[in-house]
């Protein structure tokens, strides 16, 4: 029967642990947000961050909070748009459409590469050999990471560099995540102008490896009248809701490497 006491023993232990942790999943438990969890559910899942948040779930929960408005999922489109706008009692939404835009012009007109590859076709790995191919840094290498992650057909790559067809992308980001030089984002799909380079080194080096790189010249900072430009780390970049589209600061460019996102 000596047996019997650390049974015992044992088992009230495990009941009162048992105990313990049941009260304290219900004292701390968090609160569910069950229109939060509604509106994921309507959200297609893709995860892709084009609304500008984390995820499907930080938009869902943004939106039930009352922090962002319905319509922001490129890949959701309208019939997305319209569910969460009934659920939240918005009415009809509209959509903001979003495509993605590949920062680069370094075409082989433009630029050339550093050396001779014959390695595995892809950016990724061409990038562990001092960095990739091109001469820029900061420029595409043409090897169609992006291409291959693209379900759609938008992505294509001609004379080197790689292009995205606004008409046929669906703001998924799988082409965003492919891309080893994070050379692509999204924009929204209106006339604007936009900045097609990355490169972040003084104009004087970026002259040297790329003939319509952005130098920081600052010209089109001057030029645009909406304070929509700036010049971040060297190189221009184009606030979307500030643009107007006018085409003053694609004028006053001279690399060209501003260009007029047409739709």
């Amino acid at each position: 029967m000596d047996f019997l006491t650390p049974v015992l023993i044992v088992g009230v232990i495990g009941l009162l642990a048992g105990v313990i942790l049941a009260v304290a999943s219900i004292v701390m438990a968090v609160p569910k947000d069950e229109k939060a969890e509604a509106l994921e559910e309507i959200l297609p899942g893709a995860n892709c961050g084009a609304c500008g948040y984390s995820g499907c779930s930080g938009y869902a929960k943004a939106m039930s909070e009352g922090t962002a408005k319905p319509g922001l999922c490129s890949p959701g489109g309208a019939e997305v748009a319209q569910k969460c706008g009934e659920l939240l009692g918005s009415g009809s939404v509209e959509v903001e459409y979003k495509s993605a835009l590949v920062h680069c012009l370094g075409s082989y007109d433009n630029t050339s590469d550093k050396m001779r590859y014959d390695g595995i076709q892809s950016c990724s790995a061409s990038t562990f050999l001092a960095g990739g191919i091109s001469s820029c840094r900061y420029g595409c290498m043409g090897m169609g990471d992006c291409v291959r992650a693209c379900e759609y057909g938008a992505v294509s790559v001609c004379n080197g560099v790689a292009k995205i067809d606004p008409q046929k992308c669906r703001g998924c980001s799988k082409c965003v995540e492919a891309c080893p030089k994070g050379l692509i984002s999204f924009v929204p799909l209106k006339k604007q102008a936009v900045v097609r380079c990355a490169n972040c080194d003084k104009g004087r080096d970026t002259m040297q490896v790329c003939k319509v790189g952005c130098i920081g010249c600052m010209k089109c900072v001057k030029t645009c009248q909406f304070q929509a430009v700036a010049v971040k780390d060297g190189c221009a970049v184009v606030d979307p809701a500030k643009c107007t589209g006018c085409g003053q600061c694609v004028e006053a460019c001279p690399r060209h490497v501003i260009t007029l996102l047409e739709v």
